[in-house]
């Protein structure tokens, strides 16, 4: 009888753009106020089962430009990767999906969100590099903070 591998496996499977938006609500009008926009960026992470050892991965990105309260652009884009993860302790699993992962998808995002805007007719917007570990390790960190919900038992 043949002995099971049990090896951990790490690989990417597909990398893909799952969503992006692009709007210009205030346009033509606030495309010729002479005022730098003042930009916000927001990232959040995902991590989904797909099957038995695969996983989605998705890291969001929301950038929106406002010049006083109107805004100048809005794109939230959504990028995808299905990972296969086997053999992996259970207390590693959350690393490799918050972190690793992450890692992988974020440069795929960042280049698209700086196509759309620029296909928009703006300057490129750079999204700087992020630091994964630091990000999952604060989430970890107060996750540990909140008090866990009251049970009721009935």
């Amino acid at each position: 009888m043949a002995e099971a591998n049990l090896d951990p496996v790490f690989q990417i499977q597909r990398v893909y753009l799952k969503d992006v938006s692009l709007e210009q609500p205030n346009s033509p009008e606030i495309l010729l106020n002479p005022e730098q926009p003042a930009v916000d960026i927001q990232l959040g992470v995902d991590a989904t089962p797909v099957a038995e050892g695969l996983f989605e991965v998705s890291v969001t990105a929301t950038v929106q430009t406002k010049i006083a309260d109107k805004t100048v652009f809005l794109v939230e884009a959504k990028q995808a990767g299905i990972f296969e993860i086997r053999n992996v302790p259970a207390e590693q699993m959350g690393a490799i999906l918050g972190i690793a992962c992450p890692q992988i998808v974020y440069p795929y995002l960042r280049g698209n969100v700086a196509d759309v805007i620029q296909r928009g007719g703006f300057p490129p917007v750079h999204m700087a590099e992020i630091n994964f570990q630091a990000m999952y390790e604060q989430q970890q960190a107060q996750a540990a903070a909140e008090p866990a919900a009251p049970q009721i038992i009935v």
